[in-house]
């Protein structure tokens, strides 16, 4: 069984800047391809960012330039830089890894 916690969500102003991490239980944590997704009150839960094994990235049009998603496979980590952050960015943001694994979501709320 894999578990997912991810830290770092908080209250910042926009423009600011939060790093989110997921840490990953499991010793296969290398070869998963590992995602960010979020969930804005009232709406469906979209990808954010996604990350190959061989660290290939990919990102939704939205947060391009601003995000970066990243990985540490010797700590079995994932993170969410996050830049230039807007208020619509304000989410429950949640790591995935594959095939279908979910932390419990950490909040990031932008605002001034």
């Amino acid at each position: 069984q894999v578990r997912l916690v991810e830290s770092g969500g908080d209250l910042v102003q926009p423009g600011g800047s939060l790093r989110l991490s997921c840490a990953a239980s499991g010793s296969m944590f290398r070869i998963y391809v590992m995602a960010w997704y979020r969930q804005a009150p009232g709406k469906q839960r979209e990808v954010v960012a996604n990350i190959t094994s061989s660290s290939s990235t990919n990102y939704a049009d939205s947060v391009k330039g601003r995000f970066t998603i990243s990985r540490d496979n010797a700590k079995n980590t994932v993170y969410l830089q996050m830049n230039s952050l807007k208020p619509e960015d304000t989410a429950i943001y949640y790591c995935y890894q594959q095939p279908g694994y979910w932390g419990q979501g950490t909040q990031v709320t932008v605002s001034s």
